[in-house]
Parts: structure tokens; C-alpha cells; sequence
């Protein structure tokens, strides 16, 4: 018997079909029809209302998704802590919308934190340097063969607020120290008292990356992949358009080494992109990662059952 999760799944591949119709349907239309007359008119608006039938269609199962996405997610993450950290471009709705849905499948909330603009900019390179070298805590020691901003950032912050099985959280007071130093050099934001260790994370961007982004989309590709090599594992989640160019999660995906650090997911814009964010932070907790969504370098639309 189909399970509830597979139909929903293979509703995917089919609003994704219905949408790229819808589109090309439409162009082709607005060019044609000036020059259409007759028989070749009414044929025309055939083909205009059965345009509409389809995009009603699309609203209807996407609503039937947006409705079954807690049942489908549901208890997936139970007994796992997640940390939710956002870059500058991610979109609040996106985010709000994930927290939600981690809610949903039972994981524990263990705070968000915010990257400022300033990690990117060329004049604080070496005053973040300085920050990292000087606040890491007692006990750990980052790997010597990161040496990018990002990732040695990602290293810190995984160091001190990610733990993997059944390893032991560093104390609270190193903890502290870190996130404390950071946000007082103008690095990343957070609410005092809200960030807890964490088995997993979830890094939010936005889309595609403007022309005067610098080095942004690299800093938190190779942020989030070390970040979530320092726990379970992670996924780096874009809106549409994340997967071109310089933005973060095309970043990732272009580099086998970060691409194997955790899961992208290229559409969290998209109610089916925030599903599978969730199924793919489950995979991961299994060892299993993966490029999904419709954006370039994505393996699938979304996270297969084990063994497919």
C-alpha cells in the first residue's frame, strides 16, 4: 500500500510538472494570440480554460500538501535538538515557516542565530581572525586545514554549540564566551539566555546573489558545512535561485568536499522545500545527505526512503 508520505512526494514531481506547463502555456498564448482568428481563436480559449482548470488543480494540491506536511513530518525528529542559524539574505517567512514544521516532527528547539553583514566585508577579515584564535574553548581545537573565514567560523560556532552522539556539550560559560564575543564585534546577533547545544542545524539564505555580494555566498557555503560537521549533520537551505552562480548552496554543491558535509535544499521558498528540509535533517541524522530541489547540482526533488 502507498503510504501517506510516499503520495505526498510524488505530488512533487507533479506541481513541478503542472508549473512549468502553466508557464510555457501562458508565454506561447501571449505571443499567439494576435495572430490567431476563427476556429484557430476558439481552439485558443479551449486551451485558455484548460490553462485555468490546471492552475486550479496546482492550488488545490498544494494545499492538500500545505495541509498534510505535519502528519508527514511528524515524529521524524523526536529525541533530536536543532539549531537554526540565519544569513543575512534568508527571508523571515522561510524561517518562521521551518521552526514551525521542526515543531511539527517533534525536535527540540535549541535557538537561532543571526550572521550580520559585517562577516563579509574585507576590513573586518582580520579583527574576526583575531576573535576566532582567541575564543576557542577549553578542550577543543579546530581543524588546522580550514583557513577561509567561513569555515573556520563554522568550526568555532560547531565547536561550541553542536555535539555528535553521545559526546558532552562544553560548559556553559565557554559557550557563552564565544557568542558573546562574536556579537560584540558586530558579528552575529542571538537573544541572550536562548541558544542551547544542538544534534543538528539548519542554515537559512536567500536566493540568487547580486553582482556587489562578494565573497557572502562563499562565506556561508563553507560556514554551514563545517558548522554541521561538528554535530549529526546539517542542511544549508536557499529560495529559488540559490543553486546559481555565487550564492551559497551553488557554492556547496560545486565543491565534492563541502557537498558531502551536509544537505542542500534549493527551493524553501516552496512548501515543498520546507518539507524537505525536515526529511532531509532526518536523513542526516542517519548519515545520509543529499542536493535537493529543482535548482542546478540537485540530485532529486526531495529525500527518498532508505534503499532507493
Amino acid at each position: 500500500m502507498i503510504s501517506l508520505r510516499q503520495h505526498a512526494i510524488s505530488l512533487i514531481a507533479v506541481f513541478l510538472a503542472l508549473a512549468l506547463g502553466l508557464f510555457l502555456g501562458s508565454g506561447f498564448i501571449g505571443d499567439r494570440v494576435n495572430q490567431l482568428t476563427g476556429t484557430e481563436r476558439d481552439r485558443l480559449g479551449t486551451a485558455e480554460a484548460e490553462r485555468e482548470a490546471l492552475a486550479r488543480q496546482v492550488n488545490v494540491d498544494q494545499g492538500f500538501l500545505t495541509a498534510v506536511t505535519p502528519e508527514l513530518v511528524g515524529r521524524t525528529l523526536v529525541g533530536k535538538s536543532v539549531l537554526v542559524v540565519t544569513a543575512p539574505t534568508a527571508a523571515d517567512n522561510d524561517t518562521e515557516a521551518v521552526k514551525a514544521l521542526l515543531g511539527d516532527a517533534g525536535a527540540s528547539f535549541s535557538g537561532q542565530i543571526a550572521l550580520r553583514t559585517n562577516l563579509v566585508r574585507d576590513e573586518n577579515a582580520a579583527k574576526l581572525a583575531t576573535i576566532i584564535d582567541q575564543s576557542v574553548p577549553a578542550g577543543q581545537q579546530l581543524r588546522t586545514d580550514f583557513s577561509d573565514s567561513g569555515s573556520r567560523l563554522g568550526d568555532l560556532l560547531g565547536s561550541a554549540l553542536l555535539v555528535r552522539e553521545q559526546a558532552r556539550p562544553v560548559p556553559e560559560q565557554d559557550r557563552s564566551t564565544v557568542l558573546q564575543t562574536l556579537r560584540a564585534g558586530g558579528f552575529l546577533d542571538y537573544a541572550d539566555g536562548t541558544v542551547k547545544p544542538a544534534d543538528l542545524v539548519v542554515v537559512m539564505t536567500g536566493g540568487s546573489m547580486p553582482a556587489d555580494s562578494g565573497a557572502e555566498g562563499q562565506l556561508v557555503g563553507r560556514l554551514a558545512a563545517a558548522l554541521a560537521q561538528r554535530g549529526e549533520g546539517g542542511v544549508l537551505a536557499g529560495r529559488t535561485g540559490s543553486a546559481d552562480g555565487g550564492a551559497p548552496i551553488a557554492v556547496v554543491r560545486s565543491d565534492p568536499g563541502l557537498g558531502n558535509s551536509l544537505s542542500t535544499v534549493d527551493d524553501v521558498n516552496e512548501q515543498t522545500g520546507r518539507l524537505t528540509v525536515i526529511l532531509a535533517l532526518a536523513a542526516e541524522a542517519q548519515g545520509r545527505s543529499g542536493a535537493y530541489g529543482t535548482g542546478q547540482g540537485a540530485a532529486s526533488i526531495t529525500v527518498s526512503a532508505p534503499g532507493n
